[in-house]
């Protein structure tokens, strides 16, 4: 079974291969932003479907939707928490999207069972990105 370190990984290397990503979601997993409420746009997403679903309407939105610079601050085997960035333009508008992201991670029976992610709200907004 993959730990929550493992299923972080798996998750930033591959979020752009929506296939992958559906298969680290538990069944009930939720991918979860909560300040997102506040710029009207739906904050969780529940359901390997619904969670990558979500998630390709981002992803084509940028140029290239590419996590990096992983710190961990907090690692148990079901539990992790850390940061992570996000460099890239919105297509739409040609501004940058320069997000230094915070997730939490709760791993359950080897998968994904919460991941919920801080971002920049005003950074979101002057990137036109919703």
């Amino acid at each position: 079974m993959k730990t929550a370190k493992e299923l972080l990984v798996a998750y930033l290397d591959n979020v752009k291969d929506l296939d992958v990503v559906a298969s680290l979601f538990a069944e009930d997993g939720i991918l979860e932003l909560p300040y997102l409420a506040s710029l009207g746009v739906e904050p969780s997403h529940q359901g390997p479907e619904n969670i990558t679903s979500f998630l390709k309407a981002v992803i084509n939105t940028v140029e290239d939707f590419k996590f990096h610079d992983l710190k961990i601050f907090m690692e148990t085997e079901d539990s992790i928490f850390a940061e992570y960035r996000i460099d890239t333009t919105v297509l739409k508008s040609g501004k940058g999207f320069n997000q230094h992201y915070m997730g939490r991670l709760v791993a359950e029976n080897g998968k994904i069972k919460l991941l919920r992610e801080a971002l920049d709200t005003a950074q979101t907004i002057k990137s036109d990105i919703f």
